[in-house]
């Protein structure tokens, strides 16, 4: 594509009205792009373009472009012929719900959107832009990865990237929208931010691609099958929330964004709303069964305690033995971390710690409290998990909730076992209130296994060993493992009525808001890896 500006016929070059005209015939040709055949290409795909994409996620009309004008100076291969407008990134900042955001985004009609010097010095100062203005950034990704005719300097411009996304981590929040392709080097940006949205069908990121994993192992492998949308969120974990098109993405980004501060030195948005007082949740006492054998939906439960039962499940489909969620109590957003009975009974594994252990990292770095909901029978048993390293995963998850300074809450439900019951914000680790229901279980382990331990002479000596060893677990249920046991020695500060869960939380939250705690001073710590 060959981009040669003319000046306006009849207008003398110093004549002010002709130099806006120009300026304006430049504008003009920077927003159409490469033309309506390269648009209509793009639509064929069922994929938008940058700019209508960037209208989607930002307020009609709040968007103010940054260096609209540029074009590479890249010469050889064609280059020299081939300078449009823009240089196939689009950057710039507008607003989302009035607060101010960062944006940049992929022009897949030049270049592929592939990244070239000019295009990465671009996205360098929209992300230093960002983090000067303590604002978040919102990358919206459709690009064929580094120009290769422009060689080592589009390699260098990733690393730009890369370095100023660790920079601003737990200072403003960053977002990745993977509405494309996104292939070898390119895929690290996205996992060092916080978030990584995907749209099923379009979106594929992986680090070497079909033809190569052919080439090498012999497997044959379609895009979408190897680096999807689907495999992503359900498999390897990289991606935190799928949608099948990009408008539901978008909208979703800016209800995410809606529950997040601007940066780390400041606290998230709170409204108010019909639901945004104390009430009772009488639905509770029939949602959770009595019996610890039982199932059941722990989202529901979610959903009575929140304000409006709005709830945004991060990670929703990966290791979904814990749930992972933002949502509002009494207008204020907090983070919850509950285990899932539904799923694997709720226990931890390798997944469900990871999963669990970034998120109490997100939340504490922008201020946002943490609400633990207990229901968790131990850490899953296995050859693989031990092998897969439970130990130093699990200790992930420890080690996020013990560096928390925000104001952390912890609720048992039912069973909190073993390592796990202190690994899930116990107060032994720190947590700042510890409530619980009359049908908690706190124990080492449970009865029936404490039993087989503690008395198995007994019950191997005995003449009925099945009525001893009965005997034996109701006996070990009536000394350590009633409702009260942790209350009357300190370790619950309460036990509660679960109808008045939401009101207990929303009156603990509130005297916690102001809460201030300094952690040793240090470079940083050596968290398990």
């Amino acid at each position: 594509m060959t981009v040669l500006h003319e000046r306006p016929a009849g207008l003398p070059e110093s004549d002010a009205r002709g130099r806006v005209a120009e300026l304006m015939g430049m504008r003009e040709q920077a927003v159409a792009g490469p033309g309506e055949k390269a648009t209509e290409a793009q639509h064929a795909k069922g994929k938008l373009t940058a700019r209508e994409r960037i209208e989607l996620l930002l307020d009609p009309g709040s968007f103010n472009e940054v260096e609209q004008l540029r074009r590479h100076r890249a010469t050889g291969f064609g280059l020299e012929t081939k300078r449009p407008y823009t240089d196939g990134v689009i950057t710039g900042w507008g607003t989302v719900e009035g607060r101010t955001v960062f944006v940049y985004a992929h022009d897949f009609r030049i270049f592929g959107g592939a990244l070239g010097e000019a295009h990465a010095t671009k996205i360098h100062k929209i992300m230093d832009m960002a983090l000067a203005a303590g604002a978040p950034l919102v990358s919206l990704n459709d690009g064929a990865g580094a120009r290769i005719q422009e060689g080592v300097s589009a390699l260098a411009g990733y690393g730009g990237i890369f370095q100023r996304n660790t920079k601003a981590s737990g200072v403003i929040p960053q977002i990745s929208v993977m509405l494309g392709p996104c292939a070898g080097g390119a895929a690290y940006s996205p996992a060092l931010t916080d978030f990584v949205f995907m749209v099923r069908g379009t979106s594929q990121m992986f680090i070497t691609g079909p033809d190569v994993v052919r080439a090498v192992t012999g497997e044959e492998i379609t895009q979408n099958g190897l680096g999807g949308a689907d495999v992503h969120a359900e498999t390897s974990g990289v991606c935190h929330f799928a949608y099948d098109d990009e408008e539901t993405c978008l909208a979703e980004v800016r209800y995410l964004l809606s529950l997040l501060p601007s940066n780390n030195r400041e606290m998230p948005p709170a409204v108010t709303g019909p639901d945004a007082v104390g009430g009772s949740c009488d639905a509770l006492l029939d949602l959770v069964p009595v019996d610890g054998n039982r199932p059941y939906d722990m989202t529901k439960v979610i959903e009575e305690i929140v304000d409006d039962g709005d709830h945004l499940e991060v990670h929703e489909r990966w290791a979904r033995n814990i749930v992972c969620a933002l949502a509002r109590l009494d207008g204020h957003t907090v983070g919850i971390v509950a285990n899932q009975p539904q799923t694997l009974a709720g226990v931890l594994d390798i997944g469900a710690s990871e999963k669990a252990a970034r998120f109490v990292q997100f939340c504490d770095a922008f201020n946002i409290p943490i609400v633990t909901l207990l229901d968790v029978p131990g850490f899953l048993p296995g050859v693989d998990q031990e092998h897969g390293g439970i130990i130093r995963h699990g200790a992930k998850l420890l080690y996020a909730y013990c560096n928390a300074t925000v104001p952390r809450i912890s609720l048992i439900l039912r069973k909190a076992y073993g390592g796990a019951y202190i690994v899930m914000d116990s107060q032994s680790i720190g947590a700042d209130l510890t409530y619980a229901w009359p049908t908690n279980e706190i124990a080492v382990m449970g009865a029936e296994g404490a039993a087989n331990v503690i008395f198995r002479r007994q019950i191997a000596a005995a003449e009925d060993p099945e009525a001893m060893r009965a005997r034996m677990v109701k006996e070990y249920k009536a000394e350590l493992m009633h409702p009260y046991y942790a209350a009357e020695r300190g370790l619950v500060d309460d036990v509660i009525d679960p109808a008045e869960t939401r009101e207990v939380l929303v009156s603990s939250l509130a005297m916690l808001r102001n809460k201030h705690a300094d952690l040793p001073s240090r470079k940083h710590g050596n968290p398990p890896q």
